[in-house]
């Protein structure tokens, strides 16, 4: 399908891309979303589908550097940062090491929390609203530890996301085993977060796909885009099955978008500088019997445990590896040994999905959201690191508040990609 005309065209089908249809369809723009794949195959189908708040701290935090230098020759480290040469990475990091201070950590902080907390408050309304199953539940999530130290030093961010409006509970070794049966002994206290929540991210995904086609939306699977051409008050989009012509484009390409952005268009050329491929793993199984009653941290092997009606998934780590599109048994192996540490029944019974996905990582741990500069038609709304589904909502929100000209309930100024210039 091509030759054709909208009044916005979306370039990406993730989970971004379908959330901003949506919110556009309901503002009454004719919307139609191109993507290269399927709807949703990208980070958006394997991730571990908590809505967290409490991930308002960003990666770029005092130490992360630190860590990530003594953990190179650790190839299954929860921070794996390849060694390579490869100036755009080498760049990026700087531009991130920069941000590894208390200043910068903290007010981006707050931003990230505007779009968190504002997601987490609208998202049982949207989800009602279009009658999405996707197995929503106000869960809390709770991170387990099993080292006295590391719970110690954890206290720290605990008291900065109290500052900002983050509440926890400290769970002791007794009560967490009574709660938590699921845990093996030697756990020696955990942290609840109940502002958190949880959902099946997969049946999220395809449910925006559903809703926004039933909303009269269009979804051209198989489309890749190849060039954006400025037309007279509207924008030609090249794919490889015909030309579009939009009034507006936004561009929802996730991990793909520094990559695309030099073919793209001149104007996107900032992204290549601003993010980098952040590589993730899962593994999925049947149900166990004895499956965590909500999701967990287990926290000093940063892998993420999530429970369905008819699934398990164990999840988490991050590596700084480029486009490498290998699956590395060493990283899924390392989810499987963290989970037998801290579960007496660590596995399902049948593993259905070894998966990996790209994050978009942005230097400074935030997104970019909103008008490309220089290109009166062209948004964008990517970067959104390892929380694109927690931060579904409010950004497709505040995408459809900016693109319609409504002044926003969330000041957009610190997600602009003019911070990249």
């Amino acid at each position: 399908m091509g030759d054709g005309q909208a009044d916005i065209v979306i370039i990406g089908g993730g989970v971004i891309g379908l959330a901003c249809g949506l919110a556009l369809r309901d503002a009454g723009r004719d919307v139609v979303v191109l993507e290269a794949g399927t709807a949703g195959c990208g980070s958006s189908h394997g991730n571990c589908g908590t809505i967290t708040p409490s991930h308002a701290l960003p990666l770029a935090a005092p130490g992360t550097i630190g860590r990530a230098m003594r953990w190179m020759l650790t190839p299954d480290a929860p921070l794996y940062l390849r060694p390579r040469f490869d100036p755009l990475l080498w760049s990026w990091l700087g531009k991130f090491a920069a941000r590894c201070n208390r200043r910068d950590w903290l007010r981006g902080a707050a931003a990230k929390l505007a779009l968190l907390e504002a997601s987490r408050q609208a998202m049982p309304e949207w989800i009602g609203r279009h009658r999405i199953e996707c197995e929503f539940l106000p869960s809390g999530t709770l991170h387990v530890f099993r080292d006295a130290r590391a719970l110690d030093d954890f206290d720290v961010e605990l008291r900065e996301l109290a500052r900002i409006g983050i509440d926890s509970e400290h769970i002791p070794a007794g009560q967490l085993l009574r709660d938590e049966p699921a845990l093996r002994e030697g756990a020696i206290g955990g942290v609840r977060f109940p502002g958190d929540a949880s959902l099946r991210p997969d049946r999220y995904v395809a449910g925006l796909a559903r809703a926004l086609r039933e909303a009269g939306g269009r979804i051209v699977e198989h489309c890749p885009v190849e060039r954006l051409d400025p037309a007279a008050g509207a924008v030609d989009i090249a794919t490889g099955a015909g030309t579009w012509r939009a009034r507006d484009v936004l561009v929802a390409t996730g991990a793909w978008s520094p990559r695309l952005a030099r073919a793209l268009s001149p104007a996107l050329v900032a992204l290549r500088r601003a993010m980098q491929p952040g590589k993730g793993y899962s593994m999925t199984y049947a149900r166990p019997t004895l499956a965590p009653r909500g999701p967990l941290v287990l926290h000093e092997r940063s892998v993420c445990v999530t429970t369905w009606e008819d699934g398990y998934r164990l999840g988490s780590t991050m590596e700084f590896s480029g486009f490498d599109d290998t699956l590395n048994r060493r990283r899924l192996d390392a989810l499987e040994r963290g989970a037998r540490e801290y579960l007496r029944e660590p596995l399902g019974p049948v593993k259905r999905e070894e998966w990996f996905g790209w994050r978009p990582m942005t230097s400074d741990d935030l997104p970019i959201i909103g008008r490309v500069p220089g290109a009166r038609n062209l948004w964008v709304a990517t970067g959104h690191g390892m929380l694109g589904v927690s931060m579904s909502v409010a950004t497709a929100t505040l995408v459809a508040d900016l693109v319609a000209g409504r002044s926003p309930s969330i000041d957009p100024a610190p997600f602009r990609l003019e911070r990249f210039a």
